[in-house]
């Protein structure tokens, strides 16, 4: 996952226009974009990481990090101004510092055990700049300094800010302000002069000069194809030169120092092609030899500096020991290996000061030319190789894995010369080739219980600041105290007056100098410093900046603020003036939001949310929709604005209410239908759902088995008014009795006030008493009406938590005891809800449910009986 970090000079400098008409920090932000529609051309490019880094005092200056989307990366791109410094080294290490956040957590450098090239977090910063001095609080530098100082833990450890896989490119534009009259040179882009070149070719990367807009396309494309896997190695040659070939050049026999002797390249990691990581056996050894009663380690150097032999020697490889093999940049010196076309022989690598009585060290590798002589790689092998590999093929090819005294103590005067980091890999290579138990699992690694216990509080300490870090990231800083330029957009300014002119040549007698074109928009951005920081600016207006034919407005204007006489408060301009905003910032709605303070959270978690449609308030989030099996388009409760309370009332007819689901959506409140006509409440029931201690079907208010849409019979004849059936059915007693009930509870005759129970049973207020009681035809069509819309609720809501994950059933048996209708009714709609849970294969669901159903079956029964008897 390659991590593509973008250093973006935000300096006054970069609105210095170009002969295209667009400034350079246009240019920046286009050439970013053209950058990753490029990359995007690629599908290694799916887990590459973006980040932005701007020239702003840390950590403001970090506009994406590692938490940032893609999308914020894109906004905060959009948004860059540039206003500050050109703080080029602070900003800098800014970003390595960035970058080298998360690797004392993760233990990728490995201090003090080896360096392992498979561990690795390719980083590539590409800095985009105008090339101009380099200007700080201290003045003008003329050389590109990095700070000392750092609050990044571990930074000691490392001798370079930045890391062995981390490489800087900056892209120096040079575009002139005039169009050239000369043809642009072919070729390749030359690096520029600047002092950020340097630290480029330090890093293992370049700087490319900028002149034209097909220039910097190029350079794109070559900065594409830089995104590699790898890191950089130091390469020097040790001891004499090899002898020459029969048929070289005379240029190869020049004596004294060749480009070939010293590279800077990469050597490319390839990620394994079935898990997509690189893997690796071997490291590269240390530049010291460690001791266990060290306190400290050493610090080390970003690049490692492999010294290469040019004495011909034959390449080992032996059956069932793990290498590592990895393939050079093209650079000088692979040019020189593969001209001598010997892909037959090898020249041995080491790491000076490795081993523990000799300067130069132990072999740990060679470079080799490929066979079709293509390429060079670097082959990794075990430390001192040339003496472990002919004891490990005596091993296996003459003792049989049976190893003598003599083969052991010779392995174990080899392990003397080892560095003992390099036990862990030797271990694993033992238990691949199959002999696991010639190592001593108490051996030590090398590190003292102090350098141990140091890098686990490094790492914990670099989690902190991981932490605290990313939480400041997208913070804007305090704005500093200064004048700001703004632009009046009314009448033209005083130097460009006609009366203003003359008065000021006939004074000095010559004319102000002028520009033809004069853009008073060009530095309204701009902050006017204050030499005295305790000083505040003065906000006021300007008198003589009012029209003649405002000042009337503007002095009724003053008096309201001076004597506070209206709710609003007044600033002194004018309506279109507070409320104008540049078509250029029209857009800019992420600054908005930003601004904007927190909303508060949804009562309704379940509300499909809304989104910011600039001029569609209605939008729904799409993925709050749902399409149930009646084809029934369903987006939720729409009246989430109205109160429960609220109701109106319809001439001819029951009211005309829209419902609302969220009490369905509460565990503890049971749902509670509307009642027509009104009547007493029934308190028993509230509680019996509050409680919850006995899981019995609750009873339904409006028709519990006694009132059927498809019987003749009449209610009143079937079942007699009393208290105890008018407790029970209230639809089925008369409606005398029910209006004198509600006088002798209400005690106001006539009056239906709600109760202030808990259960919120909701009581319809009717003005007009002559349609409060309806025919037995009408109240039987509007209770089957009602029945089918909460049960046509009941069914979106079950079939809703059925598709939820898990087994967390409890909401759905709580619906379940809402439904309403008849027995057949209730019977057919858990059928249905059976067959809902099949669908989702939801077996132990579908076993209560039907354990649901067979209870409903048993108090039908039992209910029956008691009719009977």
């Amino acid at each position: 996952m390659p991590v593509l970090l973008f250093l973006i000079d935000t300096s006054a400098s970069m609105n210095q226009r170009t002969h295209l008409g667009t400034t350079y920090l246009d240019i920046a932000k286009g050439a970013v974009e053209t950058f990753m529609k490029l990359r995007g051309r690629d599908p290694a490019s799916r887990g590459d990481r973006y980040m932005l880094v701007n020239f702003e005092d840390a950590p403001f200056g970090i506009k994406a990090g590692w938490k940032e989307s893609h999308a914020t990366f894109m906004t905060e791109l959009r948004n860059l101004q540039a206003t500050g410094l050109t703080t080029f080294g602070q900003s800098l290490r800014t970003a390595f510092d960035l970058l080298n956040l998360n690797r004392l957590v993760t233990g990728i450098d490995n201090y003090g055990q080896g360096r392992n090239p498979f561990f690795l977090e390719p980083a590539i910063i590409i800095a985009i700049s105008d090339g101009n001095k380099l200007t700080g609080g201290s003045g003008v530098q003329d050389e590109l300094h990095l700070p000392l100082t750092t609050p990044l833990p571990g930074s000691e450890l490392t001798k370079e800010p930045f890391r062995w896989d981390q490489r800087l490119f900056a892209l120096v534009l040079r575009i002139p302000g005039n169009a050239s009259v000369e043809p642009e040179p072919l070729g390749g882009v030359p690096p520029d002069d600047s002092p950020i070149t340097p630290m480029c070719e330090v890093t293992g990367g370049r700087s490319y000069s900028v002149f034209s807009q097909r220039m910097l396309n190029q350079c794109l494309e070559s900065l594409v194809q830089k995104i590699q896997s790898g890191v950089v190695i130091n390469f020097e040659k040790t001891g004499p030169d090899p002898p020459p070939l029969e048929d070289a050049p005379a240029e190869a026999l020049k004596s004294g120092l060749q480009p070939w002797h010293c590279c800077h390249k990469l050597i490319y990691v390839r990620p394994n092609p079935k898990t997509g990581v690189p893997i690796g056996h071997w490291p590269i050894p240390e530049a010291f030899w460690p001791d266990q009663n060290s306190p400290t380690l050493p610090p080390r150097s970003a690049h490692p500096q492999v010294r290469f032999s040019c004495a011909d020697a034959e390449p080992m490889v032996i059956d069932k020991v793990p290498f590592d093999k990895y393939e050079l940049e093209p650079s000088p010196l692979t040019q020189y290996i593969l001209e001598r076309k010997s892909p037959h022989t090898c020249w041995q690598v080491f790491v000076s000061n490795s081993a523990k009585y000799s300067d130069l060290g132990q072999p740990f590798g060679y470079l080799k030319a490929s066979t079709a002589l293509n390429c060079v790689n670097l082959f990794v092998m075990p430390y001192n190789y040339p003496v472990l590999l002919p004891l490990l093929d005596d091993l296996i090819k003459v003792h049989k894995f049976k190893p003598t005294l003599k083969w052991r103590q010779s392995f174990e005067n080899y392990l003397k010369t080892m560095p003992p980091y390099y036990i862990g890999s030797l271990r694993k290579a033992l238990r691949i080739m199959g002999a696991p138990n010639l190592l001593a699992e108490n051996m030590e690694y090398g590190l003292s219980y102090s350098v141990v216990s140091y890098l686990k509080k490094l790492s914990q300490q670099t989690k902190i600041e991981y932490d605290r870090l990313i939480a400041l990231i997208g913070k804007k800083p305090a704005p500093e105290p200064g004048i700001k330029v703004r632009w009046r957009g009314c009448g033209i300014s005083l130097a460009q007056r006609r009366d203003f002119i003359q008065q000021l040549q006939s004074l000095t007698g010559e004319a102000p100098t002028l520009p033809l074109e004069l853009n008073p928009k060009e530095f309204q951005v701009f902050h006017l410093a204050l030499l005295n920081k305790g000083l505040k600016p003065q906000s006021f207006r300007n008198p003589y900046d009012i029209p003649r034919s405002h000042l009337l407005d503007q002095l009724s204007r003053m008096r309201r603020n001076l004597l506070n006489t209206t709710v609003c408060t007044l600033r002194g301009q004018d309506s279109d003036q507070l409320h104008s905003v540049p078509i250029a910032q029209m857009g800019n709605y992420q600054d908005f939001l930003k601004s904007a303070p927190q909303p508060l959270r949804d009562a309704d978690p379940e509300q499909p949310k809304r989104l910011h449609t600039f001029g569609n308030p209605f939008k729904l989030d799409k993925k709050g929709m749902m399409i149930d099996e009646a084809d029934e388009f369903v987006t939720g409760p729409q009246n989430k604005g109205k109160r429960p309370g609220e109701s109106s009332n319809m001439p001819g007819g029951g009211p005309k209410r829209r419902r609302c689901m969220s009490p369905l959506l509460r565990l503890g409140r049971a749902y509670t239908p509307p009642v027509t006509p009104p009547a007493s409440p029934r308190h028993s029931t509230d509680a019996d759902l509050n409680d919850g201690a006995e899981p019995e079907l609750i009873i339904n208010h409006l028709n519990q088995n006694h009132y059927s849409p498809d019987s003749n019979s009449n209610p009143e004849v079937d079942h007699p008014s009393g208290p105890a059936d008018l407790q029970e059915n209230h639809t089925s007693a008369d409606p005398q009795l029910l209006r004198h009930k509600d006088e002798e509870e209400n005690g106001v005759p006539g009056s239906c006030e709600p109760p202030g129970g808990e259960g919120g049973v909701e009581i319809v207020l009717m003005e007009d008493q002559t349609t409060r009681f309806l025919s037995p035809a009408a109240l039987k069509k509007h209770i089957h009406g009602e029945t089918t819309k909460v049960n046509n609720e009941l069914r979106v809501l079950i079939t809703k938590e059925i598709r939820k994950p898990g087994r967390h059933y409890e909401k759905i048996f709580l619906l379940l005891k809402e439904i309403q209708g008849t027995l057949d009714t209730r019977l057919i709609f858990l059928q249905n809800i059976i067959k809902e849970a099949a669908r989702f294969k939801k077996r132990v669901l579908i076993e209560q449910l039907e354990n649901f159903l067979e209870e409903i079956h048993n108090r039908s029964n039992t209910m029956n009986h008691v009719d009977m008897l």
